[in-house]
């Protein structure tokens, strides 16, 4: 990224990351944005109908841009985040309505985006997911344009894509950039920007593995955690001492950066108490056993095991 912002290096990298995200997504048309929340925006924005969006286990970004964007927006009960298909027949949905939702639900439980797809697409929805941290997954389940209509990302940091700006979206209805022109423009990104999204994209999948392998250990090991058998990028462990133990655990398990254990309720994880850890925050050095189960002595030392 320097070398390009010194003008050492002469190349469109825009391009390069378009073909790269075409490979990891299967969709044909790419649009590189200036952030996740401007993904977001753009993809709202082309959609003339309904925003649905889950009750919990989303990004609070969805609800606002849909307001913003002054959008009929409505709510679908969800199993603690994970979405049932079958729970959009008890709600009323104009036509040309799209849902949109995270690869994995409060990052702790992956979506099952055959059957998402499968009923919105025999219903005339469209589907739009936010794979910021579910793209490059191995066993295309998430991320994949075979699925989700639109798939968009963040590469800010700390995401799969770890650039720290910029983001992109993806689809193979065109239709949905010709109806966002102007958002599109106002969300442009840099050579510099893309430059880095294009180096970064050879780890993401190497990245998102290691990051579900460790969450995996830990819930192997804590016997209480929210959907215990789905993957995730991190933990969520019911407690009603919430605050306390997120405290005890900050002094215990220090890093250079906030962000590692938060607290719910909490509408971008669950909407019950309980301590999220948030795995997919650490630098990848340090998701070896020896300091994961340094995690897991903590959390059984304050009981949430």
């Amino acid at each position: 990224m320097s070398e390009v912002a010194l003008g050492n290096v002469n190349d469109n990298f825009e391009e390069k990351c378009k073909n790269k995200i075409r490979d990891l997504t299967s969709h044909e048309f790419v649009k590189m944005t200036s952030s996740g929340n401007n993904s977001i925006f753009v993809a709202l924005s082309a959609v003339e109908g309904d925003i649905i969006v889950p009750d919990q286990g989303g990004w609070h970004g969805f609800k606002q841009i849909a307001k913003f964007l002054d959008k009929n927006l409505i709510t679908i009960k969800t199993d603690l985040g994970i979405i049932n298909p079958n729970y959009l027949n008890d709600i009323d949905i104009n036509d040309n309505s799209a849902l949109i939702f995270t690869s994995f639900a409060g990052y702790c439980a992956e979506q099952d985006t055959k059957s998402i797809s499968k009923y919105c697409r025999n219903n005339g929805i469209t589907t739009i997911e936010d794979a910021s941290a579910g793209i490059g997954d191995k066993k295309k389940l998430l991320g994949n344009g075979k699925y989700s209509d639109v798939i968009l990302a963040s590469t800010g940091s700390p995401k799969m894509i770890n650039v720290g700006s910029g983001g992109f979206i993806s689809t193979d209805n065109e239709e949905i950039f010709k109806n966002s022109s102007m958002p599109q423009k106002l969300s442009k990104t840099t050579e510099i920007t893309c430059s880095g999204i294009y180096a970064e994209l050879d780890n993401v999948k190497n990245n998102l593995e290691l990051t579900l392998n460790a969450t995996e250990h830990l819930k192997k090991h804590i016997s209480n955690t929210i959907h215990a058998k789905r993957r995730g990028v991190n933990v969520i462990i019911p407690t009603d001492d919430a605050k306390e133990i997120s405290w005890n655990l900050k002094k215990a398990l220090t890093i250079d950066k906030s962000g590692f254990i938060t607290t719910c309720p909490n509408y971008n994880r669950v909407k019950q108490k309980a301590i999220s850890i948030e795995i997919k925050n650490l630098d990848y050095g340090c998701l070896e056993k020896e300091y994961l189960d340094k995690i897991i002595e903590e959390l059984k030392i304050n009981n949430l095991q």
